[in-house]
């Protein structure tokens, strides 16, 4: 399962997978860019750690969501 983080910039928000130098996808808008997450990840694996404009990570989530771990609140 690929990691990635959903992030701030200067820009606007941006979707990095976890070690890479460039984005996934780009947005204006932190809820622009978590309405794209759903199609982004179909077909795929992947977590994503959404962080708040501080940087500090507000919730993760799974894609799909069947690959959730059992005792997940989310």
């Amino acid at each position: 399962m690929e990691n990635y983080h959903l992030s701030q910039t200067p820009d606007g928000w941006e979707l990095k997978k976890a070690g890479a130098v460039r984005a996934s996808k780009r947005a204006s808008t932190k809820q622009e860019l978590v309405g794209l997450l759903a199609d982004f990840f179909d077909g795929k694996t992947g977590s994503v750690k959404i962080h708040k404009a501080d940087g500090t990570i507000e919730e993760e989530r799974t894609y799909p969501r069947s690959t959730d771990p059992r005792r997940s609140k989310g």
